[in-house]
């Protein structure tokens, strides 16, 4: 059955208009349901942001696509959006323990024991991360005792050398954006796990960094609002509270008319999901997970010069070091450019250090450790962008919501679990891709899923 949009109460009132509301949307609507998606920016997109440097369109947040990432892939060629691979001919540098090295391949060029052990200690993550249920990590044997863990202090018992344990932690900063000592280990293996291993989650061809999409991936949550209909989109408009009963949900927020729907989707991320008001309150269990699910600390960084001149040095753009505060670094020059752009990121504790420094100093820092690594040419640069998302208001950080230690086993168990009439997706809950574009469009499609089966039963319970 079709319904009209412009009925007083809707069907589903999804919040936010990121990937994961925008999928849940278009579900919906697919399924002939009444929709509003309300999004406190003033855009769609979420974590995906548009930008410019030196005249090129560039991703200020989310940019990359694996070739497992089906459902972002299908978004693209459904509207003839093609990807261009991530450029990585040439060597990769890295700086560790103060002195810049060319090496190629996945592992870099680090002392020969601390090189040994951090094989076997990626292969032993991967053993422990594969042997964890992908949609239940909690109920894994030993997982409490994994979850009591830090990353850093399994590394710190487990890994001898001081170069692995230097290296495994600007693997996890790359992923997480976090410090080792701020995440449960279980969190550490059960995102592994929704990915397919570590090694894809770090690396570019075969992993999650292989390609870009020509026009930037903000192209596509564009793509995906036109599918569900502008006319069913409401931005700018900030959810102050949810209001919900035995018959329905009720909307307030944005200084207009309260809005009455059958059920709700709540995409934010769980840091942020105290900032609303909700009446009945939240379970304690959802309270809790929402204290203890922290964003990570990333500031993306652009920088533009009239050549790509690293390349003709034989160099790739693919940059680590252990000394930051700029790491990790990579080829940004789109395709066809005669311009080079330098792509990368301050993560973590460095994220923490820059974000009330000026945009001039964090430029100073980023170009700084740019010349280090690549030599005097880096030194000048003709353009730079930034984006530091923990300023964001209505993310509060990036790439997605980490877990400290014992919130996975105590609290893990509900994050799927809907709160009365109100549902939840977003990339933090996905069982697939977890913290990516594709793990975001994975849970609103489970999410709209769960509504669906939902209304239906609302209906016979009607009737009935």
């Amino acid at each position: 059955m079709q319904h009209d949009i412009s009925d007083a109460t809707v069907d589903v009132c999804v919040i936010g208009a990121g990937f994961a509301g925008l999928s849940a949307a278009r579900a919906l609507v697919a399924a002939g349901r009444a929709v509003r998606v309300i999004e406190a920016r003033d855009r769609v997109g979420g974590r995906t942001k548009p930008g410019m440097v030196a005249g090129h369109r560039v991703d200020l947040g989310g940019q990359w696509v694996g070739p497992d990432h089906r459902r972002l892939r299908a978004l693209a060629a459904r509207h003839g959006i093609a990807t261009e691979p991530q450029f990585e001919t040439g060597a990769k540098l890295i700086e560790f323990g103060g002195t810049v090295k060319r090496y190629e391949g996945l592992i870099p060029a680090i002392p020969l024991l601390a090189l040994i052990e951090t094989d076997r200690v990626m292969k032993r993550i991967e053993r422990m991360a594969a042997a964890l249920s992908a949609s239940a990590p909690w109920a894994a044997a030993g997982a409490a005792d994994l979850d009591r863990d830090t990353v850093d202090a399994w590394l710190a018992r487990h890994v001898r050398t001081a170069g692995a344990r230097a290296l495994m932690a600007i693997a996890v900063r790359a992923v997480f954006s976090a410090e080792p000592a701020e995440i449960s280990m279980l969190f550490f293996l059960a995102y592994i796990r929704a990915s397919g291993g570590l090694e894809p989650l770090i690396s570019v061809r075969g992993g999650a960094q292989q390609d870009r999409f020509r026009g930037g991936l903000h192209a596509l949550s564009e793509a995906l609002a036109d599918e569900v209909g502008r006319e069913r989109l409401r931005l700018g408009r900030p959810v102050a509270a949810l209001e919900q009963d035995a018959a329905g949900v009720t909307v307030h927020g944005g200084g207009e008319a309260p809005l009455r729907c059958r059920r709700a989707i709540v995409t934010v991320p769980l840091a942020l999901l105290p900032r609303l008001q909700v009446s009945p309150p939240w379970p304690s269990l959802r309270q809790g997970l929402a204290q203890r699910s922290p964003m990570g600390s990333v500031i993306k960084c652009h920088v533009a010069y009239r050549t790509p001149f690293w390349r003709a040095r034989g160099l790739s753009g693919e940059a680590v070091s252990d000394r930051g505060p700029f790491s990790p670094i990579f080829d940004g020059t789109p395709e066809g450019a005669g311009e080079g752009i330098l792509t990368g990121f301050l993560e973590g504790e460095a994220t923490r250090r820059f974000t009330a420094r000026t945009p001039e100093a964090r430029r100073a820092a980023v170009i700084a450790t740019l010349t280090r690594l690549f030599g005097p040419e880096a030194a000048h640069p003709i353009d730079y962008a930034e984006n530091d998302w923990l300023a964001e208001d209505w993310s509060g950080g990036c790439y997605a919501g980490l877990m400290a230690p014992a919130t996975l086993t105590g609290f893990g168990p509900v994050i799927r679990e809907a709160a009365g009439r109100i549902h939840f997706a977003g990339t933090e809950t996905a069982i697939e891709a977890t913290g990516y574009v594709e793990g975001a469009l994975e849970s609103g499609e489970r999410a709209a899923i769960e509504v669906l089966a939902a209304l239906n039963q609302d209906a016979l319970n009607t009737v009935s």
